[in-house]
């Protein structure tokens, strides 16, 4: 089912995806905030447990007080359990545990669950520049535009993509003023690393003809130097923050829920906020003192601009009502779909204002980079690095070797995110400095063709997201869909890294497709692991937090090709139910 332009979708709080989603899904999630009284007793269709290395069954389950309690065959649960306060027959559908996200951010996918939807097929209608007129027009009529608008003065659509627009380029100023001049405008990028602002916004902002290029971004401007609207990374994430800074705890509050809602329809029950800020971490805190997160929500707070997080009460291993800060975000680079990633070699196809060998930019220097770093682990903190350039992780790697070097053995898990144009040698190096690499196999689907046409060239698209190669060289990798940049779906997240299949139907590197199992795994322990808590989450363990996902089919027995088809049915966190079909 297609996403209608129209954010109603958006206001019940999940979104119904194509091959993920369908026609009649309902909500659940009990307003006490607590698992159910009693032990409840699943069976009566596979149960997949994702221990081992081999795919493993079992007949039974039993979730009580929030835990799992048992593991095994039928007649042994009945033995060790009943009677029990609840049986659940699963009627020939697939359970296994929750899926982790290792990956996204989930106090903006409620900014875009409240802003007008500019995504382009398959999940929206944003695919000219008359349609991100017309569908942000309509939002603004709709209720939960108005609610935004008069809340914060600012029309706000998210998810445009300039290469899949028929225009091919991003929209100017000027098409934004077509949507209105008595507000301003702001369109967010699908990346989120690049912006579109109409000429109110633009005077909004303060940028101007004389405004300098601010470092590790660009302000892009008409031949007589003044703004055209387009900007990009550390230019548009001024820009932006000025324009969320508009929003109130109100509305932050019911982005935080709309958020997790969308996550728990798709079967996440461990939610990350990837780079938190100030407003984002208080959000996040009322919401959990109130009792309001359904699912679990671990942030990693922006290491430049909300570095105090740490000392939170929230921040450390444990869980306080569902939230906790679990460390420290660092953004070494951009995108590399709006070819702002910094690479060592040059971009297939330049963008336009570009000549000779561009490869991008970095956002900051390498002295920068490494006392951040250093910063960070040097007190045991965690720390996630964007870095999807290969030229970005290099510089991700000197610096952790670096504190390696400086502070000595220790488990200290650095993440790096994104990793898309990662080099076999880089690999190596992850394996021997303990990087863990969080993969995007997602841009197979999203940007595949575009990568092979225009960005990398056919030759380095196909090793985007290398996960066999990781596999191969006994890497342990978890994959995301880094919402909202795309939508939280956990079917497209395991379609892709298995099918590598892009929006064409072209395959995009062969070669790094990996099995199912594998690719579950990547969704479920391997993140638990990334986030330190594989002794609580990811596999189906007696004293494990009792966190499914029922799916309709089994996605280990189906043919791969229908993997994008899979349903979520339910999904449970902690004994809950916290979304149904």
């Amino acid at each position: 089912l297609l996403l209608r332009a129209r954010t109603a979708l958006f206001l019940v709080g999940w979104v119904l995806f194509t091959g993920a989603c369908g026609p009649g899904a309902d909500a659940v999630d009990g307003s006490d905030g607590e698992a159910p009284s009693g032990a409840t007793l699943y069976h009566g269709g596979d149960i997949i447990t994702m221990e081992g290395e081999q795919p493993a069954y079992v007949e039974a389950v039993v979730a009580e007080d929030g835990r799992i309690a048992y593991v095994g065959t039928l007649a042994g649960a009945r033995e060790a359990h009943g009677p029990f306060t609840r049986e659940v027959d699963l009627e020939d559908r697939t359970l296994l545990p929750g899926f982790i996200d290792p990956h996204g951010h989930v106090s903006n996918v409620g900014v875009q669950a409240l802003s007008a939807n500019l995504l382009p097929a398959p999940d929206g209608q944003g695919n000219s520049f008359d349609e991100l007129v017309e569908v942000t027009r309509a939002w603004m009529e709709s209720e939960e535009g108005q609610y935004f608008i008069e809340r914060t003065g600012w029309v706000i659509g998210f998810g445009y993509d300039d290469s899949q627009l028929a225009e091919q380029v991003h929209p100017p100023s000027e098409v934004l003023d077509r949507v209105t001049t008595e507000y301003p405008v702001y369109f967010i990028h699908q990346s989120g690393h690049l912006g579109a602002m109409n000429g109110r916004a633009i005077e909004a902002v303060g940028y101007t003809a004389d405004t300098e290029d601010p470092p590790g971004g660009v302000i892009r401007r008409r031949a007589d130097g003044s703004p055209d609207g387009v900007l990009e990374e550390n230019a548009h994430f001024g820009a932006l923050f000025q324009a969320l800074g508009t929003m109130s705890e109100e509305v932050k509050d019911r982005a935080v829920q709309r958020g997790q809602e969308l996550y728990a329809s798709f079967g996440y029950t461990t939610a990350q906020d990837g780079r938190a800020m100030p407003p984002d971490t208080e959000a996040l805190a009322r919401a959990a003192a109130r009792g309001d997160l359904i699912i679990d929500v671990v942030a990693y707070a922006d290491i430049v601009l909300n570095r105090s997080a740490t000392e939170l009460p929230y921040f450390g291993p444990d869980y306080l009502d569902g939230y906790r800060i679990g460390g420290l975000k660092l953004n070494l680079d951009g995108s590399p779909q709006g070819k702002t990633a910094w690479l060592t070699e040059c971009y297939y196809v330049n963008p336009p204002g570009q000549e000779g060998c561009y490869a991008g930019y970095p956002t900051m220097s390498d002295e920068e980079a490494e006392a951040y770093v250093a910063d960070a682990l040097g007190k045991g903190i965690q720390l996630l690095a964007h870095v999807n350039g290969d030229a970005a992780i290099d510089q991700f790697i000197r610096a952790v070797r670096k504190a390696n070097e400086e502070f000595g053995p220790g488990d200290r898990r650095p993440v790096a995110i994104h990793s898309q144009t990662i080099r076999e040698d880089q690999l190596d190096a992850f394996l021997q400095e303990g990087i863990v690499p969080a993969l995007f196999p997602m841009h197979t689907f999203y940007w595949g063709d575009w990568h092979a046409s225009s960005v990398l060239g056919p030759e380095r698209s196909a090793r985007i997201s290398p996960a066999a190669t990781a596999r191969e060289k006994g890497l342990i990798f978890t994959t995301h869909h880094d919402a909202p940049v795309a939508l939280p779906s956990s079917i497209r997240v395991l379609d892709a890294t298995v099918n590598r299949t892009s929006r064409s139907g072209a395959v995009i590197g062969p070669d790094e497709r990996v099995d199912p199992y594998t690719a579950l795994r990547a969704m479920t322990v391997w993140p638990a692991f990334q986030h330190f808590e594989e002794d609580r989450k990811g596999t189906l363990t007696v004293g494990k937090a009792a966190d499914f996902v029922i799916l309709d089919r089994n996605p280990l027995e189906i043919p791969t090709d229908e993997l994008d088809r899979l349903q979520v049915m339910e999904t449970i966190s902690k004994g809950r139910t916290v979304y149904a079909r």
